[in-house]
């Protein structure tokens, strides 16, 4: 032990062996308390699967790495506390002290962030349960405004420690604050244009819209933009602002899908047999439950240029794509089947040419027949 205390005695720009190992020991008790903690909150996640409640494993879930870090850097600061530091001409302790602050501060608020995606997506999937989409719409914006107050905080904290004055800092922003509200223009134009969303509701996520020449699936409305998912599986992202100015068109609120389609009979339909085709096509609309009872319309509607035409005008019940071209194809077939019961043919684009032999040269053409022009070729 005498032998040792001269070397823990000896001094390196100013500070002992000894106070550098002890520095060194409070560093690893620091990596140690990390170790420990961690080893905690995994038995604390196993012991929390076994709840009901998914809330306290989204709070060990986001707690795990901002303590760890924390306590990492109580070693370091009781390892800088146990150096004797300089102060002149700069004082280094309160220096690192500082960044040591600013590094808790950087903790607590990434602790805050963390909570608050994992809150989010336990009440996400609880949204998911429930008839109203209202909450399904403010969970993305409510953890989208607290992700930001907490950066914006913990900012302003960690500029604190670092020497500045927030306060004084806020009074600058004054002096160019009309650069600043130039410039953030469009920001607050989409913060009112995704509040105007929320109040008036012209869909919410999940339902499938279109925005002139942009039709998909809403996927998230947030404070500044909404995305949109196409048909294409791309994915759209639009400014809140302009979806106040423009033309959305909600097919998610259809109460009903119409079917309108021009049926075609060839001309040598009768009357009686084109009186007994709409009946017939209408008979087909009153059998079918999938079908509007409370309006349509089946009615011979005019001459065609190579059909008798018949124009058939309903609405289905359901309103999704798929279903409603499977209910369409059902019935058309349906009604096709009726027409051939009733020996009747679909039209087809037809010409009918007359040929009629003159008698002799200077034939007179009948009326409404076109006149023959030309002259006579030598035999």
């Amino acid at each position: 032990m005498d032998r040792l205390t001269p070397l823990l005695q000896t001094r390196l720009f100013g500070i002992t062996v000894g106070e550098y190992g002890l520095a060194f020991l409070f560093i690893l008790a620091g990596y140690l308390l990390r170790w420990v903690l961690t080893l905690l909150i995994r038995r604390g996640k196993r012991l929390a699967e076994r709840s009901r409640h998914p809330y306290d494993d989204a709070i060990l879930a986001a707690l795990e790495r901002p303590l760890g870090t924390a306590a990492v850097l109580a070693g370091l600061w009781a390892a800088f506390s146990a150096l004797p530091l300089p102060t002149e001409p700069v004082n280094i302790a309160r220096f690192i002290q500082g960044l040591l602050r600013a590094g808790f501060i950087i903790a607590g608020a990434w602790f805050l962030v963390l909570l608050t995606d994992r809150m989010a997506a336990v009440m996400t999937e609880r949204a998911k349960k429930t008839e109203t989409l209202l909450d399904d719409q403010l969970i993305p914006i409510g953890r989208n405004t607290l992700r930001i107050f907490f950066i914006i905080i913990g900012g302003a904290g960690v500029v604190q420690e670092m020497g500045y004055s927030v306060t004084s800092l806020l009074a600058g922003l004054g002096i160019g604050g009309m650069a600043v509200a130039l410039a953030s223009r469009d920001t607050l134009a989409n913060l009112f244009g995704s509040v105007v969303i929320f109040i008036d509701r012209p869909f919410h996520v999940g339902d499938w819209v279109e925005i002139g020449d942009l039709e998909g699936t809403v996927e998230e409305v947030g404070l500044r933009v909404t995305r949109i998912r196409t048909f294409a599986n791309s994915l759209i992202t639009l400014p809140n602002a302009t979806l106040t100015t423009t033309a959305i068109q909600n097919w998610s609120r259809m109460r009903k899908r119409r079917i309108k389609t021009t049926i075609g009979l060839t001309y040598d339909t009768t009357p009686e047999q084109m009186e007994a085709a709409v009946e017939g096509i209408r008979e087909v609309l009153r059998a079918d439950p999938r079908i509007h009872q409370d309006f349509f319309l089946v009615n011979f509607t005019g001459f065609g240029a190579y059909s008798l035409d018949i124009l058939l005008y309903c609405f289905t019940v359901t309103t999704a794509w798929a279903e409603h071209l499977q209910v369409r194809q059902e019935l058309l077939l349906a009604i096709y089947r009726k027409l051939e019961e009733l020996g009747l043919e679909i039209a087809f684009p037809t010409q009918t040419v007359h040929i009629a032999k003159e008698d002799g040269a200077g034939k007179t053409a009948l009326p409404g027949e076109p006149k023959a022009m030309g002259r006579e070729l030598p035999g």
